[in-house]
């Protein structure tokens, strides 16, 4: 039988195609970077976000969710988080603001009670998994 955590997976991974990527790095050798890219040639719509810089992987950057314009915003699925714990309330409160339908906390990131924000709010929440690791576990 399947986890809730595979199910989330699952259902991220089947359904949703549009990401926003935040504390996506503009360098190639960060391992933010190198998911943008996978995720990208896997298919997904990848929207950097980065407060310092105005274009990643030839894509528009934005400093943070809220400043998206709504017709970019409202495209967004699935908030991939790439930031130190701490930073990850606000995010989570930015990713519930756009109408997001799942955070998802990279390797290594967990915050309780964001998770637990976020799924009160009806956003399903994958925490200390890597996208494009599991992205890649379903192929085979």
């Amino acid at each position: 039988m399947a986890s809730s955590v595979d199910s989330s997976i699952e259902e991220i991974l089947g359904s949703f195609r549009t990401i926003a990527i935040v504390g996506l790095s503009p360098k190639p050798e960060r391992p933010s970077n190198a998911v943008a890219r996978y995720m990208i040639d896997a298919g997904y719509t990848v929207i950097p976000v980065n407060p310092g810089q105005n274009s990643i992987l030839d894509r528009t950057c934005y400093p943070s969710l809220s400043s998206m314009p709504p017709e970019v915003a409202e495209t967004v699925e699935v908030v991939n988080i790439f930031r130190k714990p701490a930073d990850i309330p606000p995010v989570v409160d930015e990713a519930i603001a756009i109408g997001a339908k799942a955070v998802w906390m990279q390797l290594g990131l967990t915050n309780g009670p964001a998770a637990t924000k976020a799924r009160e709010a009806g956003l399903i929440v994958v925490e200390n998994r890597c996208i494009s690791v599991e992205h890649q576990r379903r192929l085979n």
